[in-house]
């Protein structure tokens, strides 16, 4: 039998790209998105490498759209073995005294509310069927700080906080949960911010050591390794894939 993941954010980015890659290993794939026309693209990618997909569309800012998504995996395919808690946002670039209250507690909802109850739900069938493994999406502003995302930053060092804890909780359980930091990555997300901020461009490239930004696909190597493979030691790390950016803050 197939394993099955749920993937969050999953219509475009880094949620597609690990689609894909996950698709490849044989598993079956949940996409969650609140793009229709996202989340169905990536159903169809999926489908056409040869493993069952579905979607389901889900605001995960509200605890009865995650509760949702959970319910109809279970209907569909019986159990939950992996989960990339992943949806998120990134803001609108604004030093934080620019910004309005509206869009902190938009980021907060999503980033932070949304991953922590994609968790409370996924992680109760994982620990009552004797396991699995989740990684939730963090980011480089998870592990240092940066100018123009507070709120962004204060969400995802927050990802790696609940990271660490539910291990301490449940690994004995069989639970595996670890931690994603990506650095700028090329997707559609982080073009639209550099787009809005074109200078902020210039200097992430030449802050990296590497003197590029990431690419989807070599951050759905990493999701995929964390998810599926042998590695069952790792536990409650956050991995930072970012050519060496914060290693040099």
């Amino acid at each position: 039998m197939s394993n099955t993941a749920i993937i969050t954010g999953g219509g475009s980015g880094l949620g597609q790209s690990t689609a894909l890659r996950l698709a490849d290993e044989g598993v079956n794939i949940v996409v969650v998105d609140v793009s229709e026309k996202g989340g169905n693209d990536t159903v169809e990618k999926v489908k056409e490498k040869g493993v069952d997909a579905i979607f389901i569309k889900a605001d995960v800012s509200k605890a009865e759209e995650v509760k949702n998504y959970v319910d109809k995996t279970l209907e569909h395919f019986g159990s939950i073995d992996y989960f990339f808690n992943n949806a998120g946002i990134s803001g609108s670039g604004k030093y934080f005294l620019d910004t309005d209250i509206k869009e902190i507690e938009q980021i907060v909802g999503i980033n932070l509310l949304g991953a922590l109850y994609g968790l409370r739900y996924v992680a109760e069938v994982m620990v009552k069927n004797g396991g699995g493994s989740i990684v939730n999406t963090a980011s480089s502003a998870g592990v240092i700080g940066q100018d123009t995302v507070v709120t962004y930053a204060a969400t995802k060092h927050g990802i790696v906080g609940m990271t660490k804890s539910l291990v301490a909780e449940y690994a004995k359980d069989g639970l595996r949960v670890n931690a994603i930091a990506p650095g700028p990555t090329e997707t559609p997300m982080v073009k639209n911010y550099f787009e809005a901020n074109p200078e902020m461009k210039k200097n992430a490239e030449a802050g990296i050591p590497q003197k590029r930004l990431g690419t989807p696909e070599e951050v759905a190597e990493t999701v995929a390794f964390l998810l599926t493979s042998k590695a069952q030691y790792i536990n409650g790390e956050t991995i930072r894939i970012d050519g060496g950016f914060t290693n040099t803050k």
